[in-house]
């Protein structure tokens, strides 16, 4: 065999390896970029998704910069523009899903909803309830009553509670369970949030407990990889808690006057909106090498703000005090049911699988639907005499869960199409 020749083939066999590499790393890179815009076009039903804008827009790197540059070989340039043919592929096919996606949305933006409860899955709990968590797969219940936290299992609405974990003194505020791992976080009025994870017994033990604020925890919120904790207290202060090899803070937030009631993350994971008692909202965005978040807007409301949630990237809902609306900034406002309203610890959501915005204000939870238009329209008002009304609706949009003081019990309501 001639040496040269095996010289050559071995030059190939590691540009190819090469080009494998470059052609994950740049998959790697992009495709969050890529997952983020498909996502916006199904969040917003004005846009059409057209595979010739979204290659222009967000794969151009991937698809005309050359991967490598080859010595002469036109089997490794054939190699590549193969590579490239199949990421083509790949991107429509995640179109054709989001397109799947956009359809079944749009249907279900047409059919009307009411939440129906189911008596027989009701729990009496006479202790208050501040905070309910349900896990991803809607299989594990938390109820936070008041030093206690209770878990119950959940199967299909019908509930056995399995542990009580009473190692706070004092009332707990928050609950999040984490998505990614079998863990939850919990804040509390001590001002401490702890970590928890299964043992192999299946009962859960603390795992890391995070000091630093001074009050109460009134609300918390995790991104979707998992790596970030915001946290906003009655100290006044908005804390970011990062993991690297233990959990940590690693910058606050001080541009708060008064209590921090309310935290929400957009889409794309890169603008943190906030609320509070002293009239004020700040929205931070996260920038530079370093990731700091720095407040980028200061917005002056007539009254204080209770809960706040981002629908999209800019557009978030906010409810004020005592006001029979719901504000959406970028939009018009909201008229709901409200009356009296006292506390700000059962958090606003948006579920984006079933376009519903859930809002308690007052002694009311508030049902709202985004339409095919843009617009909001209220579809139910769940009255409850009391504006101790504390609760949470499941990730995929399927089960309200309350306490609330008049009918002292843990209600379960579930998603049913009219």
């Amino acid at each position: 065999m001639n040496k040269n020749v095996g010289t050559r083939n071995d030059v190939y066999q590691q540009q190819i390896i090469e080009c494998f590499e470059d052609v994950q790393n740049q998959i790697e890179c992009s495709f969050n970029k890529m997952d983020f815009y498909l996502d916006s076009l199904v969040n917003n039903t004005s846009d059409s998704l057209n595979l010739n804008t979204f290659q222009k827009q967000h794969c151009i790197p991937i698809l005309n910069t050359p991967l490598i540059k080859f010595e002469n070989s036109n089997f490794a340039q054939s190699l590549c523009q193969d590579i490239q043919s199949l990421i083509k592929l790949n991107i429509k096919n995640q179109i054709k899903t989001k397109e799947q996606s956009l359809n079944q949305t749009n249907q279900l933006n047409l059919k009307q909803f009411t939440y129906q409860l189911i008596p027989q899955y009701s729990i009496s709990q006479t202790q208050f309830c501040f905070t309910i968590a349900i896990n991803e797969d809607c299989s594990i219940l938390l109820v936070g009553c008041k030093s206690q936290i209770k878990v119950f299992e959940f199967k299909q609405g019908i509930t056995k509670q399995t542990q009580i974990i009473s190692d706070y003194q004092n009332d707990v505020y928050t609950l999040n369970f984490m998505k990614k791992s079998n863990q939850f976080i919990s804040g509390s009025i001590d001002s401490s949030m702890i970590i928890w994870q299964l043992n192999q017994n299946n009962y859960w033990i603390p795992l890391h407990k995070l000091n630093g604020h001074t009050g109460s925890i009134y609300c918390l919120i995790l991104n979707n990889n998992e790596d970030l904790i915001v946290s906003g207290s009655s100290d006044k202060k908005i804390k970011f808690w990062m993991k690297k090899n233990e959990w940590s803070c690693y910058q606050t937030i001080k541009d708060h006057s008064s209590d921090v009631y309310g935290l929400s993350l957009n889409l794309q994971q890169n603008r943190v909106v906030s609320c509070g008692w002293e009239n004020l909202i700040l929205i931070m965005e996260q920038q530079g090498q370093n990731k700091e978040w720095i407040v980028i807007q200061k917005i002056k409301l007539e009254q204080c703000a209770l809960r706040v949630c981002f629908i999209d990237n800019s557009m978030f809902a906010l409810s004020l005090y005592q006001k029979q609306q719901i504000s959406i900034f970028e939009m018009n406002n909201i008229h709901v049911k409200c009356g009296s309203d006292c506390n700000s610890l059962f958090p606003q959501q948006y579920i984006n699988s079933k376009c519903i915005l859930v809002s308690k204000n007052g002694q009311y939870v508030n049902l709202i639907r985004k339409t095919l238009n843009g617009q909001f329209v209220t579809q139910q008002s769940i009255h409850f005499n009391t504006n101790s009304l504390f609760g949470v609706m499941s990730d995929n949009g399927e089960y309200l869960i309350t306490w609330d003081n008049q009918s002292n019990q843990i209600q379960i309501r579930t998603y049913q199409q009219l």
